[in-house]
């Protein structure tokens, strides 16, 4: 499942907008961010002269891929062109793996991904197609684990619990199945589709092997599908990025998880300090070398990398700790 977001205005980025953005930008029919300046016929990356005498970029930036990450680049897009009103960023949501599938065919100028590249499938469709790229990590997640608020005996689940629950061939169908002392009451889950990188962290982690789950569950490459099933369901379990928990926590519990050192909530701090294990993770963006030479392409990395926390922390994600910065600043100076 594909979902078009191309978000339009030149909002401040304040945490209240920051939410508006992501919870609109999943749900919404395509729309550009567009400004006056981008109209016009004129080349990609060139435009009219500046206030001071420079050059003003224009163009449109491709992106595609993980759900997770898309309302990340969706708030950077968005602060960008409140500085660059001449360039469109869209964001699509294919699924980690649908993003690298078009990125590979050179149908998109970044891919954003919740887990690296697959070095045996992916990458190998990338080489054969000349398409280069460079790996940026650009934010840290806590996936996570939520039910309905009216679930009032599932505060900790460990890891053995979770893969009971989500292993292939599972034969738990109510919440009393997976603990003699929960209630007998109908276990409904939901979560990501076979595309998404985080199915595919989710069951390597927790049941073994990547995309090893049962199917008897309802799945969606739209987060916010997730949310209203789980949250619309007294017996509902699902999974996804912290985020998504972050701007729905009104109708959604965490699920605190016990990965063989006690139970651990999700949050920035335990992403960051490795204690939320084993379903803390990095996020990622690939921009193309190809892309790279536009010059609104150049800048939007630039900007990107460059004011990675404050984007972060706008658009509610975990930041980078001060080790993660370092490497992405020195990832980010070797591109061409």
């Amino acid at each position: 499942m594909s979902v078009q977001t191309n978000l339009g205005g030149t909002r401040q980025a304040s945490r209240k907008s920051s939410r508006a953005i992501r919870i609109g930008a999943l749900v919404a029919t395509p729309v550009m961010i567009m400004g006056l300046a981008a109209c016009g016929g004129e080349e990609a990356g060139k435009g009219d002269s500046g206030k001071d005498g420079a050059k003003s970029l224009s163009g449109t930036i491709k992106i595609d891929g993980s759900s997770t990450v898309g309302p990340l680049t969706i708030a950077a897009g968005q602060l960008f062109k409140q500085e660059n009103s001449g360039v469109n960023t869209t964001v699509a949501i294919s699924g980690t793996g649908g993003g690298f599938e078009k990125f590979c065919a050179g149908e998109t100028d970044i891919s954003n991904a919740s887990r690296p590249i697959k070095d045996d499938e992916e990458a190998p469709l990338c080489e054969k197609a000349g398409v280069k790229y460079t790996e940026l990590h650009i934010a840290n997640d806590a996936l996570s684990v939520v039910v309905s608020k009216d679930n009032d005996w599932a505060e900790c689940l460990t890891v053995e619990q979770l893969k009971k629950i989500w292993e292939p061939g599972s034969k738990a169908k109510t919440w009393k199945d997976v603990d003699a002392k929960f209630p007998a009451e109908p276990l409904k889950l939901f979560g990501p589709g076979t595309d998404s990188g985080t199915f595919e962290y989710f069951t390597e982690e927790i049941n073994g092997e990547k995309n090893a789950s049962r199917e008897d569950y309802t799945a969606s490459e739209d987060d916010n599908v997730l949310v209203q099933g789980v949250s619309g369901t007294k017996g509902g379990l699902g999974y996804f990025g912290y985020t998504y928990f972050e701007e729905n926590q009104d109708k959604l519990k965490v699920v605190k998880i016990d990965g063989g050192k006690g139970c651990v909530a999700p949050s920035a701090q335990a992403a960051q300090d490795g204690s939320y294990t084993p379903l803390a993770r990095p996020l990622f963006i690939y921009p193309s070398e190809k892309a790279l030479g536009r010059p609104e392409v150049k800048a939007f990395i630039d900007y990107f990398v460059k004011n990675n926390k404050s984007i972060a922390e706008k658009a509610k994600f975990i930041p980078l700790s001060t080790e993660q910065e370092s490497e992405l600043t020195a990832a980010a100076a070797k591109l061409k």
